[in-house]
């Protein structure tokens, strides 16, 4: 019986330690390792934010 429980503790460890220390998974349950950040003229939501404020306060020359 103490080898069962020794069994089973040195395989729970060793899944642990897998869980810890193995390889990363990716798949699409997996949330992706964060990129590196983008230079503002690259970002597309940047230029979207600043374009709004461009229009903001410029008064309207349509008129």
């Amino acid at each position: 019986m103490i080898y069962v429980l020794a069994a089973i503790g040195a395989l729970t460890i060793a899944v642990l330690m897998w869980k810890a220390f193995g390889p990363v998974a990716t798949g699409p349950d997996r949330p992706r390792s964060r990129q590196a950040p983008i230079a503002p003229d690259d970002d597309p939501d940047f230029l979207r934010r600043l374009d709004e404020q461009r229009r903001k306060s410029r008064p309207a020359e349509d008129e």
